[in-house]
C-alpha cells in the first residue's frame, strides 16, 4: 500500500493551495481518507476527513470554513483545497487511510491503518 502525497510547497498568508494524495494498493472505494498536520515541535494534529461510508467531510475547528476535502474514487485520491491560509497552518500534512467512518474515530491518528510520507507547507506572514 502507498499513498503519495503531493502539492506543498510556500505561500503567503491568504493565499491557498491544493493538496493531493494518492492511493495505491488498496480498494480505495472501501476506506475513509484523512489528512493530519504536524508542526515543528508539536503533536501530530487532525485536519479534515472523508468518510467512505456516507460521503460526510469532518474538519478541525482550525480550518472549518477554510479547507474543503474531497476525494475521485475513480482516481484513487484524496485531496485538500486550502484557502485564507495563515501561518498557523504551516506543518507536514500527511494523508492517510483507514477502515473507520465515523467522526469520532476519523479524528484519532490511531484509527487510520495506512500513512503517505507527507509533504511540507509553509505559510509566511
Amino acid at each position: 500500500v502507498q499513498l503519495q502525497a503531493s502539492g506543498g510547497g510556500l505561500v503567503q498568508a491568504g493565499g491557498s493551495l491544493r493538496l493531493s494524495c494518492e492511493v495505491s494498493g488498496l480498494t480505495f472505494r472501501i476506506y475513509s481518507a484523512g489528512w493530519f498536520r504536524q508542526a515543528p515541535g508539536k503533536v501530530r494534529e487532525f485536519v479534515a476527513a472523508k468518510s467512505y461510508r456516507s460521503g460526510s467531510a469532518f474538519y478541525a475547528d482550525s480550518v472549518k470554513g477554510r479547507f474543503t476535502v474531497s476525494r475521485d474514487n475513480a482516481r484513487n485520491t484524496v485531496y485538500l483545497q486550502m484557502s485564507s491560509l495563515k501561518p498557523e497552518d504551516t506543518g507536514v500534512y500527511y494523508c492517510a487511510a483507514s477502515g473507520y467512518y465515523t467522526y469520532s474515530d476519523l479524528t484519532s491518528n490511531i484509527k487510520y491503518d495506512y500513512w503517505g510520507q507527507g509533504t511540507q507547507v509553509t505559510v509566511s506572514s
